[in-house]
């Protein structure tokens, strides 16, 4: 007797499915794709998961005519809120294949070409930013684990007496994930002041280190989300040798700018910190999720994260196992699709894409300063700016945000600075038209 197949192939419906990722990422997203209330969802999903299973084309339909459309395109040229995403379609056609594939990228053993590549494109990243070639470290799902696991090996790489209390020192426009790392390492937060621009006050960091036995760590903002704010990375780097203490810093949207030479100077003294997060779904056009954690010296990621155990003794230690850099142990290829971007088109267009986005942010920003009812705040920083609408109270803004963001015409939502209710952009894609952007932003006049 035969034993019964559970999950029977179906060759017609993979094949469908495949020729819709096709279409998708040589088309790209519908912008007035967007989030629905649960209450649409009961009606349209409803109970999915039954005990015999509807069959793959039936779920796949759920899949493409209620899932897909009730989720925001981030990757869309006119979705400029938060940190959105610019994937090339070579990325997004290899991380396609990367699932069939089912890498397991946790140790040597199991994913050693995949590794190596990988490998690659992180010396590629430590290379822009005047590291050693020993440098390296690993891909995990985004920053706030990139900046947890570098944090933690900060403090076991903490070679002073134990302080009542650990405490990290940050500015008050560090990112939220800082705060939340804080939290769960159990170690308080010193929050330093910033400039008008949000960089940190450089003598009011020094002030704290010196009020502060318990800082085993300074983290440095390289393109703060609101603002995208630069700190003064040398003169952080020369606090944390001044002091022995380790020198993080957060760059997941930022740190891409180091790929265009024009940009490179604005992170001069990164070559003196200790680890550092920059985010390929962000602005280094890689589909979620990726981030990449680089260590000046890998063994100090290595000793605070290598996993030790009977069913691990069988692996060769002294390879490069991705598991010892970070707080994780089973992972997937996803540093792959951005190796494969970097691969395929070169470090090059890397720049080139860059620079796009950096003088689409200056034109978008110049058109705001030239209009009638337009208030430029701050910026471009990077390719972030701030502006007011003088019109257009807090209420009127979210109205004639999430008009445009349901019509598809622009993803351009409030923040707060210094108080008051403006409005934000974030250019990181190179298909993004300023004159498209500006055309709708002319209806706050």
């Amino acid at each position: 007797m035969s034993a019964s197949v559970p999950f029977p192939q179906n060759q017609r419906a993979l094949q469908s499915m495949m020729d819709w990722a096709e279409q998708l990422i040589i088309d790209g997203p519908d912008p007035r794709n967007g989030a629905r209330p649960f209450s649409h969802f009961t009606g349209t999903l409803g109970q999915t998961i039954t005990p015999d299973g509807m069959g793959w084309e039936q779920a796949f339909a759920l899949f493409t005519d209620e899932i897909v459309p009730s989720t925001r395109p981030f990757h869309h040229p006119t979705s400029l809120s938060f940190v959105a995403a610019a994937p090339s379609p070579a990325s997004l056609g290899l991380d396609a294949a990367l699932g069939a594939a089912e890498i397991f990228a946790g140790n040597w053993d199991g994913g050693s070409g995949a590794i190596y590549a990988e490998n690659q494109a992180l010396s590629w990243l430590a290379t822009l930013a005047g590291w050693p070639e020993n440098a390296g470290g690993v891909f995990v799902s985004g920053g706030t684990l990139g900046n947890l696991s570098a944090l933690h090996a900060a403090r076991v790489g903490w070679s002073g007496p134990r302080p009542d209390r650990f405490a990290i020192l940050c500015s008050t426009e560090a990112h939220s994930s800082i705060r939340a790392v804080a939290s769960v390492m159990d170690v308080d937060m010193v929050e330093v002041a910033t400039d008008p621009e949000g960089r940190i006050r450089l003598d009011e960091a020094a002030a704290a280190l010196a009020a502060h036995d318990g800082i085993f760590a300074i983290v440095a903002n390289a393109g703060a989300t609101n603002c995208g704010a630069v700190d003064d990375l040398r003169g952080l780097t020369d606090l944390a040798r001044q002091y022995g203490i380790w020198c993080h810093v957060d760059g997941a949207y930022g740190l891409a700018a180091m790929a265009d030479p024009e940009a490179r100077p604005l992170f001069h003294g990164i070559e003196q910190a200790d680890s550092f997060v920059v985010d390929p779904h962000k602005w280094l056009f890689a589909p979620y999720d990726s981030c990449a954690l680089v260590y000046r010296d890998p063994s100090r990621g290595a000793a605070a994260h290598g996993q030790r155990g009977a069913y691990l003794d069988t692996l060769d230690h002294d390879a490069w196992n991705p598991s010892d850099f970070a707080l994780h142990l089973s992972r997937r290829a996803r540093g792959l699709p951005f190796w494969f971007s970097l691969a395929a088109y070169g470090e090059r267009a890397y720049a080139t894409a860059i620079r796009q986005t950096l003088d689409t942010a200056g034109k978008i920003a110049e058109g705001i300063a030239a209009t009638d009812g337009l208030d430029l705040v701050l910026g471009p920083q990077l390719s972030v700016l701030l502006f007011r609408a003088v019109s257009h109270d807090a209420g009127a803004l979210a109205a004639w945000a999430e008009t445009n963001r349901r019509s598809g015409a622009l993803l351009c939502l409030p923040t707060t600075w210094h108080g008051e209710t403006v409005l934000r952009i974030c250019v990181v894609n190179p298909s993004t038209d300023p004159d498209e952007v500006l055309a709708v932003l002319r209806t706050l006049q």
